[in-house]
């Protein structure tokens, strides 16, 4: 019994009941578990994602450094950063560095929060978006032109509200219209069975 596949490989040479794999014997059965390695660590795009991009690093780090800002853990840190700030400020005589110092990291770590941030932001914000259009393309009744509104401009963002906000009005008269319908009905229906 030969080892499963552990990741893709070059083949070499190949014969009629075995591949060789970079100097690895593999038999036809396991070509299978292996051309299924190969196509799993490529994703839609074609890239290997046995060797991430640098936007894809990028988006680990942001959403794991995302997270672990949003940790109660990190805020006590920052807390005890700033007492520890706070306490050595008589041992330096609340000078311009001691000041410095604190200014300083603080705005390199905003500065640099604002870009992880924002990329966190914009993944959520696709991310919601996508299972939104998504929704909208399943409903039968739905206008599919709402699954890419996104897309559209500012003003026909603002035609497209107007346009909603009109229908939502009609609906909720219609609404009103039948409840008062019902409600007469009903008060008829009562004074029928006084009567």
């Amino acid at each position: 019994m030969t080892a499963p596949c552990r990741e893709p490989r070059r083949i070499v040479a190949r014969s009629s009941a075995t591949w060789i794999f970079d100097g690895a014997l593999m038999t036809k059965e396991n070509k299978v578990a292996c051309e299924s390695a190969a196509i799993a660590s490529v994703d839609r795009h074609g890239n290997d994602r046995r060797h991430p991009t640098l936007t894809q690093k990028f988006s680990v780090f942001a959403q794991k450094t995302a997270s672990w800002t949003g940790h109660p853990a990190a805020f006590l840190l920052a807390v005890a950063v700033i007492l520890v700030w706070i306490v050595t400020g008589p041992i330096f005589n609340y000078s311009d560095t001691w000041q410095l110092i604190i200014n300083t990291g603080t705005t390199i770590v905003t500065f640099l929060m604002v870009f992880l941030i924002q990329n966190t932001q914009n993944r959520d914000m696709l991310s919601m978006q996508i299972k939104l259009s998504e929704l909208v393309l399943a409903m039968k009744d739905a206008e599919d032109k709402f699954a890419a509104v996104e897309d559209l401009t500012d003003e026909e963002l603002e035609e497209l509200h107007a346009d909603c906000r009109a229908r939502a009005e009609m609906a909720a008269s219609h609404i009103a219209n039948r409840s008062s319908a019902r409600s007469s009905g009903k008060a008829a229906k009562s004074d029928a069975a006084a009567a």
